[in-house]
């Protein structure tokens, strides 16, 4: 396995010190604080940890308290609120230096059928046809060399833009992007790893999305974007290792905050998963 994918599955998995208490380190992203991704992954993971294996995430709800201190490692606590007949509900606590930095709701569910329907996929060119947004933003002009700097640090998660024109545009855009992801090798044949995995991914440029209308070339640092809280559900059986396609649609932005949509699909067209996502979007003159 490539040895940054394993790295992540190593982050993710945690260190079990006590009945529903948890320990995890994070990796050094070049940001300035923790991933929201990496906490939302090891959360799930430790909520995934006390529950039966038959049952499974369908939908999470979590807030952002505190930025992260990547050289700490954070403590997760989990309440095991409720087991029921079909559906078991957790809360996570995410403890830095003594103080919460983050709080998580989650639900499971066994497998039950019942009615289906979903929307339909968006017709976009298929990833084999398009660039990775490394080399886009490498060869994007008028870029800062810093902030392309950022982008070329290897991540566990590939990404290759629909339209990478528009997100590197100064020019006012309609509210939507959308990308096809995938991890960088194949994963292990495990549903918890696999939707822990899809958590990570999941906050990768949601909130920039909000800035499209605005004519704010990405990346730029004239931009602060910080997740204030983060939404999660999990309809369909998926492979994080396989191309999925992230459709991603701001409705409004207004009080320095922006909201964020987003749907994911596998390439069969199946809606594997949805999430929204509010967030603080300040611009420095």
């Amino acid at each position: 396995m490539n040895a940054v994918l394993a790295d992540l599955i190593k982050v993710l998995e945690l260190e079990k010190l006590e009945v529903n208490l948890f320990r995890g380190v994070s990796r050094d992203l070049g940001l300035p604080q923790v991933f929201g991704g990496q906490v939302l992954g090891q959360s799930l993971h430790a909520a995934s940890a006390t529950v039966s294996a038959d049952r499974l995430v369908h939908s999470l709800h979590a807030y952002f308290l505190l930025p992260g201190d990547v050289k700490a490692p954070i403590i997760y606590e989990v309440d095991r609120s409720r087991d029921g007949g079909s559906f078991s509900s957790r809360r996570v606590v995410a403890i830095q230096h003594g103080q919460p930095i983050f709080h998580m709701s989650a639900s499971f569910q066994i497998e039950q059928r019942g009615l289906e329907h979903q929307s339909a996929m968006p017709s976009v060119p298929a990833p084999e046809t398009l660039q990775d947004i490394r080399d886009v933003v490498a060869a994007a002009p008028n870029i800062p060399d810093e902030l392309k700097r950022w982008f070329q640090v290897q991540l566990p998660i590939e990404f290759r833009p629909v339209d990478p024109e528009q997100m590197m545009s100064a020019t006012p855009n309609e509210p939507l992007v959308r990308f096809w992801f995938r991890a960088i090798d194949r994963l292990p044949d495990d549903v918890v790893l696999h939707r822990s995995v899809l958590a990570y991914a999941s906050d990768f440029y949601l909130l920039r999305t909000a800035t499209e209308p605005h004519g704010i070339p990405f990346p730029s640092a004239r931009l602060r974007l910080a997740t204030i809280d983060h939404a999660m559900w999990f309809h369909r059986p998926s492979r994080t290792d396989d191309w999925l396609l992230y459709s991603i649609d701001s409705p409004s932005a207004s009080g320095s905050r922006g909201l964020s949509r987003g749907s994911i699909f596998d390439r069969s067209g199946n809606l594997v998963a949805s999430v929204a996502q509010e967030g603080m979007v300040r611009v420095k003159n």
